[in-house]
């Protein structure tokens, strides 16, 4: 019975830690999907590059809103045209989800 419940915690164990490290959606050079996580944003309603949900607390990106030069990894400088990438703000199902930050932008 003991052998039974410690191979349970083991694999559960294994699958904690194994959910954990795919839970990483952006690269650690700031990439998702091919899509450098810096730039000109343009928010859109439909047909997003990734949709974006804004928390508080666990982000996969910190973004700072910059109004020009958003040359760092989670630098974001919102515009109506030329984009580097579009983006749709949702509250259920995001692609990513961000922090807004007043320093030290990018990754957690």
């Amino acid at each position: 019975m003991k052998k039974k419940i410690c191979l349970f915690v083991c694999l559960m164990l294994a699958l904690l830690v194994s959910t954990a490290s795919a839970a990483s959606k952006i690269n650690s050079d700031g990439y998702y999907k091919g899509i450098r996580l810096a730039g000109k944003v343009k928010v859109v309603d439909a047909f997003p590059d990734i949709k974006v949900q804004i928390v508080n607390s666990f982000p996969d990106l910190k973004v700072q809103v910059v109004e020009a030069f958003p040359d760092k990894i989670g630098q974001w400088q919102f515009v109506e045209s030329f984009p580097d990438f579009t983006i749709q703000f949702v509250n259920a199902f995001p692609d990513i989800k961000i922090q807004y930050v007043n320093s030290f932008p990018g990754l957690p």
